[in-house]
């Protein structure tokens, strides 16, 4: 196979930067390099594919459909790199680092607290975390680009290790603007009749709602707006017109403190459990090890 002609990395990581930049001046200062230099690395990577990658459009640079192919690749390719260095560097200096990857509402609602308490009693150990999809997840654990995964779905790869964490329930909520709030339990068949804003449909609640759902033969709920964030939802919660369901670890606190209100169902609990997952062949990690006792310490 020919690789002479294929990009270097600094192609690769100036056009991200111009994407994630916002434009060649953006990426030029978070390089430390000219306009100029940015320009001819644009250009060179151009003519290794034999194609435009950008267009202008209204007078900024805009992907092309071959510049989103090349974008995606760019910033798995970084990544990938990112992680082989880091791997290097742990073998070189011994396991002092973590990789860790959590579901979006895991890594707002349960981690910042729980990533406080183990910097306090393991500060030689460094932990990277990001938020992922729970089946991005899996695949990063079963290629070795992540150590440690706190999911809201089980995987379901042979070559991951899975082990319960904690015990959660998806529950119905409303603002206490809401005409239901306080009212006793609603019939199955009321479901059909809210207004609701939810996580979105790929996403862990989106992927268990459904199928909790089916169980219990319910289906078309009134779903005015999918939201990739939870507490985002929560504020659109406050107008007093929708309903969401979301994980009760989420929303605990401000249940507790009669800011919203759960609306139980008669015949239908959403009961589930969070997980915590890593590699078969890489269980040998003193890091990961700390850090999974520290979860169970603080349940």
């Amino acid at each position: 196979m020919e690789y002479k002609n294929l990009p270097d990395l600094t192609g690769l990581a100036t056009l991200k930067a111009v994407v994630e930049k916002g434009g060649v001046t953006e990426a030029a200062s978070s390089l430390h390099v000219g306009q100029p230099a940015i320009t001819k690395r644009l250009r060179a990577l151009e003519g290794c594919y034999g194609v435009k990658l950008f267009e202008r459009v209204g007078g900024r640079l805009q992907l092309t459909e071959a510049g989103e192919k090349v974008y995606m690749l760019a910033a798995q390719t970084l990544e990938r790199h990112y992680d082989v260095y880091e791997d290097l560097q742990q073998l070189a200096h011994g396991m002092t680092s973590l990789r860790l990857e959590s579901s979006s509402a895991i890594g707002e609602h349960l981690l910042p607290q729980l990533l406080l308490g183990f910097g306090e009693h393991y500060p030689h150990y460094r932990i990277i975390s990001r938020m992922a999809y729970s089946r991005r997840i899996q695949m990063h654990i079963a290629t070795g680009m992540v150590d440690l995964g706190l999911m809201e779905l089980a995987p379901d790869h042979p070559d991951i290790l899975v082990q319960k964490w904690m015990d959660d329930e998806i529950v119905l909520i409303c603002s206490m603007n809401h005409p239901l709030a306080r009212s006793d339990l609603l019939p199955l068949a009321e479901l059909n009749n809210l207004s609701y804003v939810l996580r979105e449909s790929h996403s862990s609640v989106g992927y268990t709602l459904a199928e909790a759902l089916r169980g219990v033969g319910v289906s078309d709920l009134k779903v005015v707006m999918e939201v990739g964030s939870t507490d985002t939802i929560v504020q659109m919660l406050a107008q007093g017109k929708h309903v969401s369901f979301l994980p009760r670890f989420a929303v605990e606190e401000r249940l507790r403190r009669g800011e919203l209100y759960h609306l139980k169902v008669s015949g239908f609990r959403i009961q589930r459990i969070l997980w915590i997952a890593r590699q078969r062949s890489r269980i040998d990690h003193p890091v990961a090890d700390a850090f999974i006792a520290h979860l169970r310490e603080h349940i």
